[in-house]
């Protein structure tokens, strides 16, 4: 019994003694620790300013603005990555990186067989950084999806739709598929539709057209206003008339064919050109009641007449 005692003893005064040594370690690496910390907060801000000085100076002839976001993340980093190392050097864990990096290779493998989606993902975020078809404010439809491009960071295509929702699409995805960006090139054309009726004079009415829309839309070199008819419709010869404009964004676009419209309208009218519309004609017939004829019946020899 005093044997088990003193045993149990002898293990508590060990366990002690390791608690002991742990905690003068830790006393002993305590300003180690502040000043590993230091490090890190200086190296933080020293990260933050260089990204800002980077975005606004460094990288102020690059014309894109993804590009000049994907740079400056790229410094903030790099900048706190040697932060992290430098605290490790005065926690004196110089050692233990050095396994942890070794041991990161087969790890790293794993997680990128895990996480394949998300390092594509970064990938073609680098790529869209570098491809001047796509710029920051440019106006693009991607899979259905129309709007303005906020940000391409190293995930996501971040769009604005005019009606203001935002739209998240993954840089792989976007990479991958066919976009349209209307803001590549600085004209763009408009097509107006519209119908006159048989009775007009088809040529007088292309000859006003074509004035009405040359007159108030400019037409630059190798440029022109376009007329066509295109059908034979239920009441009206269908035409369509194409014009150019100046427009990066679909406001643009919207007005010119609104003001087109209205000045087709007004010509039309002073002119006598008929805009034919479909017209139902309903018929209500009054129903008329028949009459019924004189009817003769007989019972028990006696005859009687009925007349409704």
């Amino acid at each position: 019994m005093n044997e088990e005692t003193f045993s149990i003893k002898d293990s508590i005064s060990g366990l002690w003694n390791k608690l002991d040594g742990w905690m003068d370690a830790i006393f002993l690496k305590l300003p180690n620790f502040v000043v590993a910390i230091i490090v890190m907060v200086i190296f933080y801000f020293i990260a933050k300013g260089l990204k800002k000085l980077a975005h606004n100076v460094l990288f102020r002839k690059v014309s894109d603005e993804s590009i000049k976001q994907v740079l400056s993340k790229l410094i903030y980093a790099v900048v706190l990555l040697i932060g992290f190392f430098i605290a490790l050097g005065i926690l004196q864990l110089d050692k233990v990186l050095t396994s942890i990096l070794a041991g990161a290779g087969v790890m790293g493998l794993a997680i990128g067989f895990a996480l394949q989606g998300t390092l594509s993902n970064t990938v073609s975020g680098f790529m869209l950084s570098f491809q001047p078809k796509v710029r920051i404010g440019d106006y693009i439809d991607a899979q259905g999806n129309t709007g303005y491009v906020e940000e391409i960071d190293l995930r996501n295509v971040t769009l604005r739709q005019p009606d203001n929702d935002y739209v998240i699409i993954p840089n792989k995805t976007f990479v991958e598929n066919p976009f349209v960006n209307y803001s590549w090139t600085e004209r763009c054309r408009v097509s107006v539709s519209c119908g006159v009726g048989y009775e007009d004079d088809l040529q007088e009415v292309e000859d006003l057209v074509v004035k009405i829309i040359a007159e108030n839309f400019e037409q630059r070199e190798n440029e022109e206003v376009e007329f066509y008819f295109t059908e034979f419709g239920d009441s009206s010869i269908n035409f369509i008339t194409r014009f150019w404009i100046t427009g990066q964004k679909p406001k643009p676009k919207f007005e010119a064919k609104h003001k087109a419209i209205k000045l087709i309208k007004k010509h039309f009218d002073e002119r006598g050109v008929n805009i034919p519309f479909p017209i139902r004609t309903l018929d209500f017939a009054k129903n008329k009641l028949q009459m019924a004829p004189q009817k003769k019946s007989e019972n028990n020899n006696e005859s009687a007449d009925y007349t409704d």
